[in-house]
């Protein structure tokens, strides 16, 4: 399988199967569009009559013959050997959690999938109790995994705090005692993110994740406080701040986009200027009979949008300066493991989340959900049967993902959009497919020409 697009001027080839990425002239391009293996000695004859209008016969046939020698060469056209690892594919230890430190929230956003931060369950913080039971799961389910991960998320976990810092203390304890290692992170919207706060969070969290929308008038549009108020101005003090602190560690700055700001890149750029260089924009998924909801109607919109960016991304490295765009990071050299292509982020099989009242559900997105609840910390239920129904969902399990040029790249996309916006695991959410799809074809278009410089 191939896919080829154009972009920014360049005629980009991708062969699926080896993840190999190849810039290539008007006439390979438009070839590829006619041929196909089984390949003749050949160039077939109506393929020549039909692009000899355009070019030279000889140009012709010699462009086909190096296709025939790349495919002999499993360069283009390569077979898929990863089906037989998707085949094989068993239950994994847990090895990350997403730990509800709180189902309350200091801001309202309006387009907050958790119900603006309950999960529809009532206004609720986890107890020490509950974290410490969370932190002896994921130790217990690890198996023989010594690197373990755990995100403090909500709701708002700063309106938890005593708490998480209760916890990193007692995993750090236990990280002695069972000879495993935690590296923590932490999402927050900043309203409440203090210098004690900073300080902590700095010395103890590998990455922390900064919730803001972009432009104030973006921001504040959906972003807002309990009293109706505007976020901005708050949060962004707050995180130029804690980014100065924070030094050489890990962090991002996430935004999303929706219906009302479809100009997103204005936004990336915004983030940008004000000193942050880890950016990642996200579009909102709802149901489309919300005003800010994003349809196929607007995808024309998005994907004029992601070339912009990509543009604006381009120009910036050209300059020597850096900036990172979540979506746009791939590698064309090595990529994920066979697994992590295959089945992604891991959700209900190396990846739970738990709530406060220590329900456990497969990612943060199923919460709520009670069809897929898998258990409870305190009555020590736990659905193994169900862990082996996403230990086995993979883009083979999925019929559209199966056929899809993307897939060793989303990896079959998010489990909980497909189940709630395409009603089954299986099944692939069409809307969050093709925004996927032109994100990546700015993410290879951007790595092939940076690589193409370095070649020259």
């Amino acid at each position: 399988m191939i896919h080829k697009f154009k972009l920014s001027g360049f005629n980009i080839l991708l062969d699926v199967n080896s993840g190999g990425v190849h810039i290539v002239d008007d006439l390979t391009y438009d070839l590829l569009d006619n041929v196909e293996p089984p390949f003749e000695e050949h160039c077939p004859a109506d393929v020549l009559a039909k692009l000899s209008k355009t070019y030279d016969a000889n140009d012709i046939e010699e462009c086909y013959q190096e296709i025939v020698q790349l495919y002999n060469d499993k360069i283009l056209f390569s077979e898929d050997d990863y089906e037989k690892f998707a085949l094989s594919s068993v239950a994994s230890p847990i090895k990350a959690m997403c730990l509800h430190i709180a189902h309350d929230c200091n801001l309202r956003c309006e387009y907050c999938f958790a119900s603006t931060g309950d999960f529809g369950g009532g206004r609720k913080l986890m107890d020490f109790e509950t974290g410490k039971k969370a932190i002896d799961f994921l130790i217990e389910k690890s198996a023989d995994r010594k690197f373990l991960e755990l995100d403090f998320f909500g709701g708002e976990p700063l309106m938890n705090f005593e708490v998480v810092k209760q916890i990193v203390e007692y995993a750090r304890a236990r990280e002695k005692e069972c000879g495993k290692t935690f590296r923590f992170t932490i999402t927050t919207n900043g309203i409440l993110l203090t210098e004690d706060k900073m300080d902590f969070i700095n010395n103890e969290m590998s990455n922390v994740v900064l919730s803001i929308d972009g432009r104030k008038e973006v921001n504040d549009r959906m972003r807002k406080r309990v009293d109706g108020t505007g976020s901005y101005d708050k949060i962004t003090d707050n995180f130029k701040k804690f980014v100065s602190m924070r030094g050489d560690k890990d962090y991002y700055v996430r935004g999303t986009y929706t219906k009302y700001n479809l100009d997103f890149s204005n936004d990336v750029m915004h983030l940008y200027d004000m000193g942050f260089d880890q950016i990642s924009v996200e579009p909102v998924m709802a149901d489309p009979s919300e005003p800010y909801a994003i349809t196929e109607g607007d995808l024309a919109k998005i994907f004029k949008e992601y070339e912009v960016l990509a543009e604006k991304i381009q120009k910036i490295q050209a300059e020597g300066k850096f900036i990172n765009f979540f979506h746009f990071m791939l590698d064309l050299d090595q990529g994920p493991c066979a697994i992590k292509r295959l089945r992604g982020c891991g959700c209900g099989n190396e990846y739970v989340a738990v709530t406060p009242d220590g329900d456990i559900y497969p990612c943060h997105q199923f919460v709520g959900i009670e069809d897929y609840k898998m258990g409870n910390l305190h009555d020590g239920t736990f659905d193994d049967e169900m862990k082996k129904v996403f230990a086995g969902t993979h883009v083979y399990s999925k019929p559209e993902c199966k056929k899809c040029w993307a897939k060793f790249y989303c990896s079959g996309g998010c489990n909980a959009n497909n189940y709630i916006y395409a009603g089954d695991i299986h099944n692939a959410h069409k809307l969050s497919c093709e925004i996927q799809k032109k994100r990546l074809e700015c993410a290879i278009m951007l790595k092939a020409v940076k690589m193409l410089d370095t070649a020259e």
